[in-house]
């Protein structure tokens, strides 16, 4: 009666055992995260997170007080404007410098005839080509001006222009948005708090496609490959468990010591190599969990 005790415990001590061993590696689930961070100093005059709220990519959840940035913007402005309507009016004095010199023409054809005739001096022939001449580079100097004094206003309308587009931007950036739809696992800022640029505000993550970061060992680097298809066991305690499909798709290039909370096939190993395995979510799984892999 005792043998028959002993084997019986024996088979179920083996059984389970077995039942422990029917799997390749084991690992936790994780998600990649996105870390919010300001963009622009201010205080937050609406911060809406909380931790658990589901977004959606461009969803705004708060904004950093603009009120500097639109008077900056509105000062750029009239700056601009101001700069653009200082253009002198040399459109007016080119045309009666071109009227001059019309008339000049005129009458230095008319002296030209009458010096032909023998009616008139070479004195006054060459006095009257002499102000023709003056007056053509009294235009030429005078276009030469307009063209400068137009570059140097446009250069400087330009640079007023880029910074209205600066601030501008800023403006945009001062607006909080989801950069991808998610989840908020973490948040690090209240409403009213001052933020600074890089100062993280909340942190999310795409629920819906998970990975199993899990491990193996040296001996079994043979059987795994990008790509591949396995089985992915997550354990809810007790007898709770469901099957995912899973494919691996990333293997660590080096190896790493076996972290303390991981079990491997061979416990002797201490050398393991991380690999990713993506799994669809139906909603259960949930990150830190434990998990299995089956090849």
């Amino acid at each position: 009666m005792k043998k028959l005790a002993l084997f019986s415990a024996c088979v179920i001590t083996l059984a389970s055992c077995q039942e422990q061993e029917k799997y390749d590696a084991t690992g936790l689930f994780e998600a990649n995260t996105v870390t919010v961070s300001a963009e622009v100093s201010g205080k937050l005059e609406s911060f809406s997170v909380e931790e658990g709220d589901s977004l959606i990519v461009g969803q705004q959840v708060g904004l950093v007080d603009t009120t500097l940035l639109a008077l900056q913007r509105k000062q750029l402005r009239s700056q601009q404007l101001a700069t653009e309507k200082s253009s002198p009016d040399m459109a007016a004095q080119a045309a009666a410098l071109r009227s001059q010199i019309a008339h000049q023409q005129e009458e230095c054809a008319r002296v030209s005839r009458l010096l032909q005739d023998g009616a008139t001096t070479r004195k006054q022939h060459d006095d009257a080509q002499a102000r023709l001449r003056t007056l053509r580079g009294q235009l030429d100097g005078l276009l030469s001006t307009l063209d400068k004094s137009r570059g140097s206003i446009t250069e400087s309308a330009s640079a007023l222009q880029y910074q209205g587009e600066q601030v501008e931007e800023q403006m945009r950036k001062s607006h909080i948005t989801a950069p991808i739809t998610g989840v908020v696992l973490r948040k690090y800022a209240e409403q009213g708090e001052y933020a600074t640029p890089g100062k993280p505000l909340f942190e999310m993550a795409n629920l819906n496609a998970v990975y199993l970061r899990s491990y193996f060992t040296v001996s079994q680097l043979a059987h795994v490959r990008l790509g591949q298809q396995v089985t992915v066991i997550a354990d809810f305690g007790g007898d709770e468990r469901y099957e995912y499909p899973g494919k691996i798709t990333w293997i660590a290039r080096e190896s790493e010591f076996t972290p303390k909370s991981i079990q491997t096939k061979d416990s002797r190993a201490n050398l393991v190599y991380a690999v990713k395995v993506a799994v669809k979510n139906d909603g259960r799984l949930k990150l830190g969990q434990y998990g299995e892999v089956r090849l």
